[in-house]
């Protein structure tokens, strides 16, 4: 196994074995690997720590230490993590506010051959963050677009939440009004995945009550300060959670999971009475229709069961 090797930067190969003074040293030889070579021109999309500061690789620091210049949300909180890594690279600010402006002048930089590199305030660019648009403009226009894998709000709640992995939807913010909510939680309602999402402290236990009652008493999880000091996850059904969110207050940034719906086999008789209710205000092609949206059927098998109940209401008929 001392013989094999590893590719740490797509090119050159990098001996595995540890460097003399342990991991430490191991890792400053990687980077200092990584900094022996000139950074190609183009745009990068760099991961960086949600909260724990160690939690960024040793390329994204290469990267970061060798770009022309780094674009974030918002400098003062970028500001940190640079100064911390000693990076000197110049910070300047893209979000939503200044994107239409600013992405035309990032486009004229990869033009001229400039090492962009593109962060958020924490975690993976472009996840609930400024940047599809200038990636996908960069991409249409040929320039080269590198995206440098890392840390994740959205994994790290998911991985930690004891909920189903193989199949999930990251749903972002939902609204902040709460019929516009509900609706949004309805229209994911039946999708047969794990669901994520983002919140802020001050809505969590509003969107907990939602969710309870659009969902149910499905198994949640609400990750809270994730990496940070103060770590906090909570598992339970979502009316447990929602009740523990109102009767504390929380800080920090939030992430919730919500389990996938369970999968109930539906019973003619589930179907009939529904029909029998849906058939006094409707027609059968519209009841059945309106019935197999409901449940997730097919409209043949509802559709054939309404002529059986007219069938049978047209022979107790007198």
């Amino acid at each position: 196994m001392s013989n094999e090797t590893e590719k740490v930067d797509g090119n050159d190969p990098v001996g595995t074995a540890p460097a003399a003074g342990g991991p430490a040293a191991s890792a400053a030889a990687v980077v200092a690997h990584l900094l022996a070579k000139p950074l190609a021109p183009g745009l990068y999309i760099v991961s960086t720590p949600i909260g724990h500061l160690a939690d960024i690789t040793l390329r994204a620091l290469a990267v970061l230490a060798q770009a022309d210049v780094i674009y974030c949300e918002d400098t003062r909180h970028s500001r940190t993590l640079i100064q911390h890594y000693n990076i000197k690279a110049s910070l300047k600010p893209y979000h939503e506010h200044n994107a239409e402006t600013e992405r035309p002048r990032i486009l004229a930089g990869l033009e001229q051959g400039k090492r962009i590199a593109l962060i958020s305030d924490a975690g993976t660019p472009l996840i609930s963050d400024p940047g599809f648009k200038l990636v996908r403009e960069a991409a249409m226009l040929g320039y080269p677009v590198i995206s440098l894998p890392g840390a994740s709000a959205v994994l790290a709640a998911l991985t930690s939440s004891g909920l189903p992995t193989d199949a999930f939807l990251f749903a972002g913010f939902l609204p902040s009004k709460q019929m516009a909510r509900r609706a949004r939680l309805t229209e994911l309602a039946a999708v047969p995945s794990t669901l994520i999402f983002f919140e802020s402290p001050q809505r969590a236990a509003e969107t907990l009550a939602d969710m309870a009652a659009v969902y149910g008493a499905r198994p949640a999880c609400m990750a809270r300060e994730l990496t940070k000091l103060h770590e906090d996850l909570r598992r339970g059904s979502l009316h447990d959670l929602a009740r523990d969110a109102a009767a504390g207050s929380l800080k920090g940034e939030i992430v919730i999971v919500v389990g996938p719906p369970v999968a109930t086999e539906t019973t003619d008789s589930d179907i009939s009475a529904k029909l029998e209710a849906a058939l006094t205000t409707m027609s059968l092609k519209d009841a059945a229709k309106a019935v197999s949206d409901a449940l997730g059927i097919s409209k043949a098998r509802v559709y054939d069961l309404g002529l059986k109940i007219k069938s049978q209401s047209s022979r107790e008929t007198p």
